[in-house]
């Protein structure tokens, strides 16, 4: 049994003349044998032993067992003596493993992963990866925006093309079911803002301004701020969800396919109902902002609801409403816009559903706060 095993087990003898060294490779070079011959293989190699060698000779005559790893072992051998610029020849191969050997040779050895930047160079390769996205992604819903418009404009010229049926279930499902959510929340923030504004200006014994600064900032900026970001992660995101789920489903391809142009049957009605109901849904809410902060007044201050509308009434003008009305149906349309582009741009599989989705609200958001400063700056260079 020892023979045996002594016979099976993979053995190598090296045999230095001059400046030829002969590797003779015997019993069976396989996977199992093969772990006891690398520190072997190691030390024939290293650069002391090869030192004034010209020549090697790999002799595989007395191999009785070749498999894969036996030729991996063999073609390491030969490469790493190349390497030294040695001259090698690899003899008593046969056919059978002469092929074997070509076919490991063509395989690549795996590529060593690269070595990850240091800090500053990985911050710089990080902030050009991402900036060079934003550029595309910027390029590419400038194109969306620009197509949207074209087939708005058509839809003007043709109003035969607007499908009214898909614009009332929009408007509705944008507008009349999104009540709830934004009154509530709407009467919550008029609520914290006469909280907050009684209190500060409680110090100065000038509370009766509360009234004052609820109404401004209500009419001008919270009340369409909440507005857009409620209709952004509700609506928004609804609109990426649903389109993003036909083209998953190859409805958007089958829709081309017989001569529907998924722009003006998808984006169209959805961008077009939420700029109609926008406008409504910020009065709605500036109104109940009103009322949660009349509310808190009243409770607080003990200032009755006949004095609250007299000192808003002195307080407010209609250009104080009209500057929160006029950025309604522009943030409308952004988030109209951004939600059924990333909608378009899904992928080919749900976990894509879920990332577009998610990048929409995101998207949609930034800009509306972007446009709102944009818009802050404009009115306060006019004077309104």
């Amino acid at each position: 049994m020892a023979t045996a095993g002594r016979e099976a087990a993979a053995r190598l003898t090296t045999d230095r003349d001059g400046s030829q060294l002969r590797l003779l490779f015997a019993g069976s070079w396989t996977t199992a044998n093969l772990a006891d011959r690398e520190a072997e293989l190691d030390g024939t190699l290293n650069r002391r032993a090869l030192a004034g060698v010209e020549r090697a000779v790999l002799s595989l005559d007395q191999v009785t067992h070749f498999d894969t790893a036996g030729a991996w072992a063999t073609l390491r051998t030969a490469r790493r003596l190349r390497d030294a610029g040695v001259e090698v020849a690899i003899e008593g191969a046969g056919a059978d493993r002469q092929r074997l050997l070509e076919a490991v040779e063509q395989t690549e050895p795996a590529p060593s992963p690269p070595r990850g930047l240091r800090f500053p160079l990985s911050f710089l390769a990080n902030l050009g990866k991402l900036t060079l996205t934003l550029g595309a992604d910027a390029r590419a819903l400038t194109g969306f925006l620009g197509l949207t418009t074209l087939v708005f404009l058509r839809a003007l010229l043709r109003p035969s093309r607007i499908r009214f049926t898909s614009l009332i279930h929009h408007m509705q499902k944008t507008g009349v079911d999104s009540l709830p959510i934004v009154g509530l929340l709407a009467f919550l923030i008029g609520v914290v803002l006469a909280y907050q504004g009684a209190d500060q200006l409680a110090r100065f014994g000038a509370q009766i301004y509360t009234v004052n600064l609820l109404g401004i900032s209500v009419l001008r900026e919270m009340g369409i701020l909440i507005t857009a970001i409620i209709v952004a992660g509700r609506s928004g995101s609804a609109f990426t969800a649903q389109i993003g789920t036909m083209k998953v489903n190859q409805e958007i391809d089958a829709m081309r396919t017989i001569g529907l142009d998924p722009v003006e049957v998808l984006v169209l009605p959805r961008a077009l109902a939420l700029v109609l109901v926008m406008p409504l849904l910020t009065f709605y809410a500036n109104i109940m902002a009103i009322l949660g902060g009349g509310l808190m007044v009243w409770v607080l201050l003990g200032i009755d609801p006949a004095a609250f509308v007299r000192q808003l009434h002195q307080s407010l003008n209609v250009e104080a409403l009209l500057v929160g009305m006029i950025k309604a149906p522009v943030f409308a349309f952004v988030i109209g816009l951004v939600g059924c582009f990333e909608g378009l741009r899904t992928g080919g599989n749900a976990e894509s559903v879920g990332t577009q989705t998610t990048r929409a609200v995101v998207e949609a958001i930034f800009l509306v706060i972007v446009l709102d400063a944009f818009f802050s700056v404009f009115f306060s260079v006019i004077g309104v």
